[in-house]
Order: C-alpha cells, then sequence, then structure tokens
C-alpha cells in the first residue's frame, strides 16, 4: 500500500505540474493576444460584482488540458472526460450566442444519465434516479457559484485536491481517480493565477459546467468503487453545497426564477457588506480546506464517528450561514436609512 500510494502520490504531482504549466501558458497567450476579450467578455450589470468587462473563457485553459490529460494518463477515464469536453462545447455556446435554459438542463441530465447508466452501481432504480437529479445539481453548482473573483478556482484547487488526497489514503485506494482529480487540481491552481483578485478572467459556462460534472462525476465513481462514502463528496465541497442549495430553496419559497443570475448568494453578500473579494475568498478558502481535512481524517474512523464529524461539520456550516444573514439584515438595513 505504501509504494502504491508513493508511486500514486508521485503521478499525481506530475499530471498536476504539467496541468497547471500548461493552463497559465494557454490563458495568457489567449489573455496577451486579446482572443480572449473577443472570444466571450462578461459585462457588468446590476446582477455582477465586478465593474469592469472581463473575459469569461477560462473554460477554454482549463477543460480542454484536463481533457487530454485524461485521455493520454487515464485511458479508463476517457468517456467522463468526452463527457466534460461536451459539456464545455455546449456551454460554449451559450457564453458566445446564449440558449435557453430548457436546452441547457437538457443537456446536462443526458449526460449525466448516460454517466449513470454506464457506470451504473448496484442499486434500486429510484436512487439511481435520484443520483442522476443530484449530478445534474452538481453540474450547475459551479455555474450558481463563479460570480467573486477566486473563489470558485480556489475551490476547485481545494476540493479536487481533497479528493486526490482521499482516493490515496482509502482501504480502498484509486490512484487513477487520483490522479485524474490532481490533473483538474492543476489545472484550477494556472486558472487561479489570472483569477483571483483583481481577476483578469473568469471561468464562464465553459469551465463552470464542466467542473460541476467532474466534481460530482468523481465524487459518484468514488462512492461506486467504495474508495470513500457518500458523505465524503459533500463535505469536501459543503461550502458551495450550502450556500448554492440553501440560495437556490430561498428563491423557490419567493417564486424567483431561480435559473437566471442574481445577487443573493451568501459570498456575494459578504463581497457587498464590504469584506471584497480577496477577503472573502480567503474566508471560503479557510472553510473548504477545514472541511477536506475533517473529511480526510474522518476516512480512518468507524462509521458512526464518521457521521458524528459529519454532522457536526454540517452544523459549523449552518452556524457560519447564520452569522453572515445577521451580518447582512445588519448591512441592509443601515443602507435602508
Amino acid at each position: 500500500m505504501q509504494i502504491l500510494n508513493l508511486y500514486g502520490s508521485g503521478a499525481c504531482l506530475f499530471l498536476a505540474t504539467i496541468a497547471f504549466s500548461s493552463v497559465s501558458m494557454v490563458l495568457a497567450f489567449l489573455l496577451q493576444t486579446g482572443l480572449a476579450q473577443y472570444l466571450a467578455t462578461d459585462i457588468p450589470n446590476e446582477r455582477t460584482l465586478h465593474f469592469k468587462p472581463t473575459p469569461r473563457i477560462g473554460g477554454l485553459g482549463i477543460i480542454p488540458v484536463v481533457v487530454v490529460l485524461i485521455w493520454f494518463a487515464i485511458p479508463t477515464f476517457r468517456l467522463i472526460a468526452l463527457a466534460a469536453l461536451l459539456l464545455a462545447a455546449l456551454s460554449q455556446i451559450d457564453d458566445c450566442q446564449g440558449l435557453s435554459a430548457r436546452i441547457r438542463f437538457a443537456g446536462h441530465l443526458v449526460t449525466v444519465s448516460a454517466l449513470v447508466v454506464i457506470y451504473r452501481a448496484p442499486m434500486p432504480g429510484l436512487i439511481l434516479i435520484a443520483i442522476v437529479f443530484l449530478l445534474a445539481w452538481a453540474v450547475n453548482l459551479y455555474n450558481f457559484m463563479d460570480g467573486a473573483d477566486g473563489l470558485a478556482g480556489g475551490m476547485t484547487l481545494l476540493g479536487f485536491s481533497g479528493y486526490a488526497v482521499g482516493a490515496l489514503i482509502s482501504e480502498q485506494s484509486d490512484v487513477q481517480l487520483a490522479m485524474a482529480c490532481s490533473a483538474v487540481a492543476g489545472a484550477a491552481a494556472g486558472f487561479l493565477l489570472f483569477n483571483f483578485h483583481p481577476a483578469k478572467i473568469f471561468l464562464g459556462d465553459t469551465g463552470a459546467i464542466p467542473l460541476g460534472f467532474l466534481a460530482g462525476a468523481f465524487g459518484y465513481l468514488g462512492c461506486k468503487g467504495g474508495v470513500w462514502p457518500v458523505w465524503f463528496p459533500v463535505l469536501i465541497f459543503s461550502p458551495f453545497i450550502g450556500d448554492a442549495s440553501v440560495t437556490l430553496i430561498q428563491r423557490v419559497v419567493r417564486r424567483k426564477l431561480f435559473w437566471l443570475p442574481h445577487r443573493e448568494h451568501y459570498y456575494q453578500r459578504m463581497v457587498r457588506y464590504g469584506l471584497g473579494h480577496a477577503i472573502t475568498a480567503l474566508i471560503w478558502y479557510c472553510v473548504t480546506a477545514a472541511g477536506i481535512i475533517f473529511s480526510v481524517i474522518a476516512l480512518r474512523f468507524d462509521p458512526m464517528y464518521q457521521w458524528i464529524i459529519v454532522i457536526s461539520w454540517m452544523l459549523v456550516i449552518i452556524m457560519i450561514g447564520i452569522k453572515i444573514d445577521k451580518r447582512w439584515q445588519s448591512y441592509t438595513s443601515k443602507s435602508s436609512h
């Protein structure tokens, strides 16, 4: 096991380094030549947190690099890479020309359904259907949370690094899964060079949608293969999942069009009430890193103690949300006077 993990760690570091170097060079080229601005630019409006036009084609640097690395280094994951590439193509069309929500969601459902069918777990049909919808939610998770400088890029770096560590130290370790996750983490680090505040480039749908898919797909494959329990992917991305899910529920209750852009996410409130992009991102990095540490430690315990850790961490996330709510209410109260 130690030899296997030593080999796996070296392979993961090698792929992450290649991904980091490749993405940073591709994005530097796109920005310096002006191609980034030409391909797709995000124009500020009343729903955004930025104040100047910013290219939103970060996915064009991340996804092709990740797909190529997985295709050649991890052949058993080629279908996953191909699915991510197809989602990136669909999203690039949406970024450039705009697609209806119905068409976008249909494409997402077809992709995750194919994933569950091809990599079917020995579970009842109703549970598999539920998994399809959960994966479809994961696909859109990054898109909802890609609204502040450095946030989605940093969460991708940390989250997929957590996946890689979990896959390596698990009793049912999966080196190939760890390598695939490391490639994504390395690519995210290359993107973060240009995405941390003040951001020179955004992910855009071309990056956010495939990354959400990969987060869900790798989490599902890890559960299916016994690499980690079902709670592990949830805890790894708990800040993202908590913010996006609670905000979605609130908007549905208020009968708002939840799929439209808005500024009601918790991270958006943090930026707006004075913390700014950089501090908000760093706070979320710390929260995510803490969740990952607890997740990795919990893998070494019996299931009962694992769930105690999971529930305890969920309570921490809830308390953080309540704190942000109170700060936001105070801010809006003062602003209205």
